[in-house]
């Protein structure tokens, strides 16, 4: 795999580096293209999730989920039909995943800028961070979702072709 911090053992801590990582090879190199991601999910190895595992992190949205975990860091990569992909773990903080997310575009040369910062409307206890980015002619929306706090637990990145 060609995740940052992939060689040697993980963290906890490396999983917001982790999962940039996994965000911005995956989903922002394919958003928009279901097709060409799933075969570069292939490619890397991933593992497909079976029905159980797609149905949670797809809610009922037709697509597909792949294993991204490292060492000792579960780190799911979601697919929908309609081109929108994200990068899921279940250990990252939110401020420490705020800046490998900022880093880590900034590292790409990508623009972007916050457009929307709040608390979800339906889960209270999460944090939702808003972007607009792009690449020369090419731009994406990305939502950064994550408990709110410095407790960490669930975290997502979604990408969607602007």
């Amino acid at each position: 795999m060609l995740l940052p911090a992939a060689a040697g053992a993980a963290t906890g801590a490396d999983a917001p580096t982790q999962l940039v990582g996994l965000f911005l090879q995956g989903c922002l190199r394919f958003a928009g293209h279901p097709a060409a991601l799933r075969d570069w999910a292939r490619g890397n190895r991933l593992a497909a999730l079976p029905e159980q595992g797609r149905a949670a992190f797809l809610h009922g949205a037709p697509g597909q989920a792949f294993d991204a975990s490292a060492a000792g860091i579960k780190l799911v990569l979601v697919s929908s039909d309609d081109g929108i992909c994200s990068a899921v773990t279940d250990q990252a903080r939110q401020q420490p995943l705020t800046d490998a997310l900022e880093d880590g575009l900034r590292q790409a040369g990508l623009r972007f800028r916050l457009v929307i910062e709040r608390d979800d409307k339906v889960f209270s206890a999460i944090h939702d961070r808003e972007y607009l980015a792009a690449e020369g002619s090419h731009g994406w929306r990305i939502l950064l979702a994550a408990v709110r706090g410095d407790r960490g637990g669930e975290a997502m990145l979604t990408a969607a072709p602007e």
